[in-house]
């Protein structure tokens, strides 16, 4: 929540998660080069010239993205010559006069649509991280545009017709398990989205689906507007007791940079939870947080609250128009949950064990609010702040005495020694390539036996204006061996506040995790091993996606991680065995806050979205759910509806947030497979998890896959016992 998508709103949000929504839908989209004729004054010949949105990459490693040649003048004249030639290409396919064959249908499509690609790679980067007015206005012009290009496949009845031929067809028995897999992945996608609907109701889908896409647009950039226009300011001094130094000096900065005298702290969750945990200021704590969870519910022109009702709406009708009973089980019909009741068992299991971690921890911070004189209750902005103080009580041990040790070039350092350690991937730094923004960083990932060139990773960690916030990963070109080998370029992006100038950019552990986190999605992308484009790592369920990267952060604790890389910034010495030991202890600490703020957002998801088309008045549905669940005053879901964007900048992770609890069930049994074995780098787990969960993509079921990994189907006894909701049993 990568995501993201996600997955913290960092965990949460990996961002992978608009990358995932997108992949499905232009793994079927094709242009040639496109080239404009001009012509010249007084002459009679003609000049052309080629798009750089959309021509072929060039360069070494197979081509990599011309980001020095981008400008989003450019995107309107690209987007409308694809939207052009992609149909064309479509109908080549679909009016093929030739039988129906895997090679002339199935591969055909495959082949297509490298171009447009390649101009959606630069939209997704300019939407995400370098959005402007400029930019956003495009996209309020192409969202409705590229849906209905979508659609123009999905619902074209001529190529459906070759598809399913194929699907029904003696050659598919004679097919290899990948090439089954493919035509199977292909004849679900279309029936899924309406390929057997008759024409009036294909003219309503369409419709919906386009409007939709106008929604999804309007409602990311009120967000990214409230995230970019509002901050809190502080102008005396005192108001700043109890923050870490380097956030006092990021907060001047940021100042500067807003044009304001004082403090300015940034509307984003890298600035508002250390805020939150370390400010001793309670008005300074309660500002922040209500800006931070106000974003797109103001009453003003960014407000969302419409917006996330017209979107119900459309949903529940187009997944009536698809024959399923509501929005909930259209999403999950293909996915490893399967229904919403399986998902929503998942969820209440958690329920009751995570409330009554809440109210032993509130009790904690009263009895802790009140031994320091303080005559109040807690509230949702005071639980990160008393929680930190019941911690250091506790745990004799406060996030500031770790963040000294977490130093951002020495854990990225930390998680490719990983990587190589499991994997055999090596990364190594390369300046030859073009880069959108100067905070951007390439790698070169080799094999290290072999010395061969296996995929890019470019590392966008800082935050900035016009990037949204959050951490997500993101695939710029996917694996695939159809015609030749095509080597991976992934990247992670994060939103960490730099360090001031000549000094390095200091982590709190739940960034580290995040990084860590991020960096399971791009080892997904990195190791994928098919020969299909749309089969790729990690073009899998989204409950399935999140598994590789929530199973990364487990690495970050390692004693051979820790001993290693989290050396003090100014020292150089190791940090101390008994600070680790703190650590470590530490971990099941505040699990009530971080399960119960998760999992009341992605109840409240899954809620919604069975609800149909009845016409909820949102915020009183909120509160009537949330009474009857019996939710905690002090918890406030981690994602409030208005700022939402898993659920309503997209499609990919509506009904589909509880993903990441489904996900990290996977994942603590999964890493169980490493310890009960030889420990967390044990060769031999490792290798039978890159052979059989991170290199196979779409090629087999995932919950097959799983079984052969782990020889049995996950249990979640090991969330449990990560969560401290069981007893350890070691």
């Amino acid at each position: 929540m990568t995501a993201t998508t996600y997955i913290r709103i960092c965990k949460f949000q990996s961002n992978y998660h608009f990358e995932l929504a997108m992949k499905k839908l232009f793994t079927l989209l094709a242009i040639p080069i496109i080239a404009y004729s001009c012509n010249m004054q007084n002459t009679e010949k003609k000049e052309t010239t080629i798009n750089p949105l959309v021509e072929d990459w060039t360069g070494p490693y197979g081509g990599v993205p011309a980001f020095d040649k981008v400008k989003v003048e450019d995107f309107g004249p690209a987007l409308d010559y694809a939207i052009d030639a992609y149909k064309k290409e479509i109908d080549a396919v679909a009016e093929n006069p030739e039988a129906p064959t895997f090679e002339n249908t199935i591969v055909a499509m495959e082949r297509i649509g490298k171009p447009l690609s390649n101009l959606m790679t630069y939209y997704h980067i300019w939407s995400s991280n370098m959005s402007n007015d400029e930019f956003q206005k495009i996209e309020e012009d192409y969202s409705p545009k590229l849906a209905e290009l979508g659609d123009y496949a999905k619902l074209n009845g001529k190529l459906f017709e070759r598809i399913q031929a194929v699907y029904e067809s003696e050659e598919f028995k004679s097919l290899n398990a990948e090439q089954q897999r493919l035509v199977w992945s292909y004849h679900k996608d279309f029936v899924r989205y309406g390929a057997k609907l008759d024409s009036k109701s294909k003219e309503r889908l369409a419709a919906i689906n386009q409007e939709l896409a106008s929604l999804f647009t309007k409602f990311s950039q009120n967000v990214l507007a409230d995230e970019n226009n509002e901050f809190v300011t502080a102008t005396n001094e005192s108001e700043l007791s109890g923050l870490p130094e380097d956030m006092i000096e990021a907060a001047k900065e940021y100042a500067k940079e807003k044009g304001v005298d004082g403090w300015a702290f940034a509307n984003t969750r890298s600035v508002v939870d250390p805020l939150l945990t370390f400010a001793d200021n309670r008005d300074l704590r309660e500002k922040t947080w209500r800006m931070f969870k106000l974003r797109g519910d103001n009453g003003n022109a960014t407000d969302n609250n419409n917006i996330m009702k017209q979107i119900l709406k459309l949903r529940a009708e187009r997944a009536k128009l698809l024959g399923f009973e509501t929005h909930a089980h259209l999403m999950l019909d293909d996915k490893m949950a399967k229904t919403p009741e399986n998902a929503m068992e998942l969820m209440n299991a958690m329920w009751k064990p995570a409330s009554e971690r809440v109210k032993a921890e509130v009790a904690d911070m009263q009895a802790m609010a009140k031994k320091d004189g303080q005559n109040i209750t807690i509230e949702p902005w005071d639980y990160l702040y008393y929680a930190e103080k019941v911690r250091k009580e506790k745990y004799d041990m406060d996030q500031n005495q770790i963040k000294p040790y977490f130093q951002l070039d020495k854990l990225r350092e930390a998680m490719f020694w990983v990587a190589e350690d499991l994997f055999g991937f090596q990364f190594v730094q390369i300046n030859n390539v073009p880069v959108y923004h100067p905070d951007v960083t390439v790698w070169e990932v080799k094999n290290k036996n072999t010395g061969k060139v296996i995929g890019l990773f470019y590392f966008d960690t800082y935050a900035r204006n016009g990037k949204r916030s959050g951490a997500w990963m993101s695939n710029y070109r996917g694996q695939h061996k159809l015609d030749g080998e095509v080597i991976p370029i992934v990247s992670n992006n994060n939103n960490f506040i730099k360090g001031k100038a000549g000094e390095p950019t200091l982590l709190s552990f739940d960034d580290a995790t995040t990084l860590f986190h991020e960096f399971g999605h791009a080892l997904h992308g990195l190791a994928s091993n098919v020969t299909y484009p749309s089969l790729q790592s990690p073009n899998v369920a989204s409950d399935f996606v999140e598994f590789p990267s929530q199973l990364m952060e487990h690495w970050l604790t390692t004693p051979e991680v820790l001993n290693k890389y989290a050396v003090h910034y100014k020292t150089g010495e190791p940090i101390p065995a008994e600070l680790v030991d703190k650590l470590l202890k530490s971990k099941t600490f505040n699990q009530g806050y971080e399960t119960m703020s998760y999992l009341s957002a992605a109840v409240m998801d899954m809620k919604l979205h069975l609800e149909g088309d009845k016409d909820l008045d949102l915020k009183a549905y909120e509160k009537e759910t949330f009474d009857k669940l019996g939710l905690p005053s002090t918890i406030v879901m981690r994602h409030r509806l208005p700022q939402f964007l898993h659920i309503f900048s997209d499609d990919s992770y509506s009904a589909g947030y509880y993903s990441y609890m489904w996900a990290e069930v996977i994942s603590s049994d999964a890493y169980r497979a490493f310890t009960e074995a030889g420990g967390p780098y044990d060769k031999e787990v490792a290798n039978s998890y890159y052979k059989n969960i991170i290199s196979i993509g779409n090629t087999i079921d995932p919950a097959e896959a799983y079984r052969t990994f782990r020889g049995r189907d996950p249990k979640i006894d090991g969330l449990m016992e990560d969560r401290g909701f069981a007893t350890s049993k070691q």
